[in-house]
């Protein structure tokens, strides 16, 4: 049995177009999350270790301020076209397109303004939440008018995200969640004792600025391998590795699959990821330094949370061998991921 409550969290600043944010509230015997209007951000996500104790599993702030001003996009739902595109360029039907750059020489999660940064329309169902929007012709630089549908919807142990978008030109999309996690809880210093592994015989190598460079590379034999479970900090010195921020190739299909497992074997809390999208990347917090007050005043230092966004390949519109991320008028794009907790 899933409760679903609805309070108001705050108003955005008039700059920002004010209107109201809401936070919706939604728990089963095992799972409790908060979700707002505002970038569909997750902002709070409990759940029991092996003792029956709840514990906040997210990084996030306790006011809306926090996620007002500039954040690593803590919780929130990002896109138009999650990740990386190089040089914030693509051409389309034999139109180039120039979007915002917003990391180094390349645009990510959406430009200066994407999905994170605005209101959503929210509609309370009995075991979750839907939020929808218009993204407009040339937001962002990105053609087409885009409706967007993102629904949470909890039952028991299992928080689902499903994607639903339907556009008026072709487009490119993907879209994620980009919770940052700590089976710990959320303020615990590093995440190097989870153990983690990935179903992913492939990765993508990146350039110096993250961009794949068009190479499908092999898991086997390289630090990538994340096949048989790891545990973080060990994996990360013996390949002296400064973190991961790198998409790993999921096996093709449109069915749910599980696709990632971390265990912290301290509390014994086990998150599972299930998705039909063609990737994930696995991120490690390589840039939190510290500098962010978080809930509850904690610091976020490198390394104290990870994130896995199940979504497509960076930069497949530039790449035509990677699986396609345009969404044609008539079309659906519609992608679901589940989080599945338990402990052992």
């Amino acid at each position: 049995m899933t409760t679903v409550r609805r309070e108001a969290f705050g108003r955005m600043p008039p700059e920002q177009g004010g209107g109201e944010v809401e936070k919706f509230v939604l728990q089963s015997d095992s799972v409790r999350v908060e979700i707002l209007s505002f970038g569909c951000i997750i902002t709070t996500l409990e759940t029991k270790d092996r003792d029956g104790q709840f514990s906040d599993v997210v990084l996030g702030f306790d006011t809306l301020e926090g996620y007002t001003r500039k954040h690593p996009f803590f919780g929130a739902v990002v896109g138009r076209v999650a990740n990386r595109i190089g040089k914030g360029k693509f051409s389309l039907e034999g139109k180039e397109y120039q979007l915002f750059l917003n990391n180094g020489p390349n645009s990510l999660h959406g430009g200066a303004k994407g999905f994170d940064k605005v209101l959503w329309s929210p509609q309370v169902l009995p075991n979750g939440v839907c939020f929808s929007r218009l993204s407009p012709d040339g937001e962002e630089g990105y053609p087409g008018d885009l409706k967007v549908w993102v629904t949470y919807t909890l039952s028991g142990r299992e928080l689902a995200i499903n994607y639903r978008a339907q556009t008026s030109k072709t487009t490119p999309i993907s879209l994620t969640n980009h919770a940052y996690f700590n089976l710990a809880g959320q303020g615990s210093r590093d995440v190097y004792d989870h153990e983690i592994s990935i179903e992913a015989d492939s990765y993508l190598p990146v350039d110096d600025t993250q961009i794949p460079t068009g190479e499908v590379a092999a898991v086997q034999g390289t630090a990538f391998d994340l096949r048989q479970p790891v545990q973080l900090g060990k994996h990360l010195q013996k390949f002296h590795l400064n973190g991961f921020d790198h998409n790993f190739c999921l096996h093709r299909g449109q069915d749910r699959r599980l696709v990632a497992r971390v265990f912290h074997p301290p509390t014994g809390r086990t998150m599972e990821v299930h998705t039909t999208q063609p990737g994930i990347q696995f991120y490690t917090g390589n840039n939190l330094d510290g500098s962010l007050k978080g809930k509850g005043a904690a610091t976020y230092p490198k390394h104290s949370a990870f994130c896995l966004e199940t979504q497509n390949w960076p930069d497949a519109v530039n790449k035509p061998h990677f699986p396609n991320v345009l969404l044609h008028p008539g079309e659906e794009y519609n992608h679901t991921t589940w989080l599945v907790f338990s402990t052992a």
